[in-house]
């Protein structure tokens, strides 16, 4: 990658993406296993302990469920802010809220690696609003996060937990007003968040007025670590960089990594040369191996022909047991994602979608209505993988099996959070075993399959669901030809061509 003269080398070496992803050098005693045979395109990461604190830490295992013994008082977090968090139920902290705090505070470099579901926005939030009541100035930190939808969802949270001390928070994400997030900036708010393109827009577009608060903030953090540092298609490495040349260098900020699936790209920052009296960097990852799924989460799976799969899926979706439950159905494309939403809307489900497909107007409302039960079920891409925090999700269902286990570890992760019991199903074709072990082998258990008592799920596909939904899967497909929505009413692009 050409550097950017305007920040620092350090900065250059987390967003190296040269060659490919680097690989893990392994023990003797894991050369030794036999490789474990998948399709090319798939990686198995091998397993490691469960917790490691690095770099000047007391090695030890951590618990990534909430501590008995362990107050937010014990960890010097303010008073006001331990009264935020109980208004929003939050009383003691996690394994890794416990770890990664008072190391934030004491003004280390970070990088935090948990699983899904675990609070690891409080763990990076709570430092940073303790730091800026301290201090406030300016815009003090910058939150980057893949996604507008986990962008929407850390503004709420920051903006709830600085509510006391009237904390102003500003969203920069594609889909929105340009020129009013120009102004916002401009005003010089407290937290930014925002993702990587739209922040680059701003950067190239707006004006020094407008981004120049943003050359002296005191922290960055990259939540989902991980996407944001991956390279190859669809890389936002290039954005990220532009956003970087007008952050201060790494010397006179805390730079903050959050992530559920620690990759070698988000361990490049604690390779990165330091400068003289700059903490050493601390790294925590709390069961982000052997318990990378969340304990309580049952993994199950169905074996279907792929001319069937959408028989299956309705057959399932109508179960005793999953009949009232809140489903999230994940895609690996949008245009699939969308013929499941027009088909399973004709079959009579409550049902709404989320995708790159979709205005940024309808991606809001449409999670706020699967958010407030308006809609049962959810048909989405990996786009709703990552961060979103819906409790009420009981059952995940791979409608197609992820390519990458990691995106199958965050998939799942949208259910069994807290502690809460969840559901993932996991439709099998054919020509799909291979993902299946390698994601077994990633998440270190097996899937059972999928039984209920007085349910076959074969005979009730032949008797109910083949030639209904065959009918409205065809009447799904013409609907989207003839460019109609999901009520049938044709689209105002199309209706203005036909003219």
């Amino acid at each position: 990658m050409a550097s950017v003269s305007s920040y620092s080398s350090s900065d250059e070496d987390l967003l190296d993406q040269n060659g490919s992803r680097k690989r893990r050098r392994l023990s003797p005693a894991e050369t030794s296993q036999p490789p474990l045979a998948t399709t090319s395109r798939i990686k198995v990461k091998q397993s490691a302990p469960s917790s490691r604190v690095q770099n000047g830490s007391k090695a030890g295992r951590e618990s990534s469920g909430v501590s008995e013994k362990v107050s937010f008082a014990s960890l010097n977090v303010s008073p006001w802010l331990i009264a935020s968090l109980a208004s929003m139920e939050i009383k003691r902290p996690t394994g890794i809220q416990k770890a990664c705090i008072p190391e934030i505070l004491k003004g280390r470099d970070c990088i935090g690696g948990s699983r899904t579901g675990t609070g690891k926005t409080v763990a990076f939030s709570v430092p940073i609003l303790q730091k800026w009541s301290e201090d406030p100035c300016g815009i003090f930190a910058v939150m980057i996060t893949p996604t507008r939808e986990l962008a929407i969802q850390i503004y709420e949270q920051v903006k709830a937990i600085g509510a006391r001390q009237s904390v102003k928070v500003v969203l920069i994400t594609g889909g929105a007003d340009q020129q009013k997030q120009a102004l916002e900036l401009a005003a010089r708010p407290h937290v930014v968040i925002a993702t990587p393109g739209r922040l680059a827009e701003h950067i190239n577009n707006s004006g020094e007025d407008t981004i120049c608060g943003l050359r002296r903030v005191r922290f960055v953090v990259f939540d989902e670590a991980d996407r944001l540092l991956a390279p190859g298609k669809g890389s936002m490495l290039p954005d990220l960089e532009t956003c970087l040349s007008v952050l201060p260098p790494s010397d006179r900020r805390q730079t903050l990594l959050f992530t559920a699936t620690v990759t070698p790209e988000v361990m490049a920052l604690k390779e990165r040369p330091r400068s003289a009296g700059k903490p050493p960097i601390y790294v925590c990852e709390v069961d982000t191996e052997t318990l990378a799924i969340p304990p309580k989460l049952q993994q199950l799976y169905i074996m279907t022909p792929v001319t069937h799969k959408e028989c299956y899926l309705h057959v399932l979706l109508l179960t005793p047991e999953n009949l009232k439950k809140s489903v999230i159905i994940f895609c690996n494309r949008t245009q699939t994602a969308t013929v499941l939403e027009h088909m399973l809307r004709l079959l009579e489900h409550r049902v709404t979608a989320l995708h790159s497909g979709l205005k940024q107007s309808e991606r809001v409302s449409n999670l706020g209505r699967f958010r407030a039960q308006a809609s049962r079920i959810l048909v989405a891409t990996d786009v709703a993988a990552r961060g979103l925090d819906i409790p009420e999700v009981a059952l995940v269902i791979n409608f197609d099996v992820p390519r990458d286990p990691d995106d199958y570890i965050h998939r799942v992760g949208r259910t069994a959070r807290a502690g809460r019991v969840g559901h993932s199903v996991t439709l099998i074709g054919q020509r799909d075993v291979d993902l299946i072990h390698a994601i077994e082998e990633r998440v270190g258990s097996k899937m059972n399959e999928y039984a209920e008592e007085g349910v076959s799920i074969e005979g009730r596909v032949v008797r109910e669901a083949l030639k209904p939904v065959t009918e409205k899967k065809r009447e799904a497909l013409l609907q989207i030809e003839e460019g109609r929505d999901v009520t049938g009413k044709r689209k105002v692009g199309m209706q203005k061509r036909r003219t």
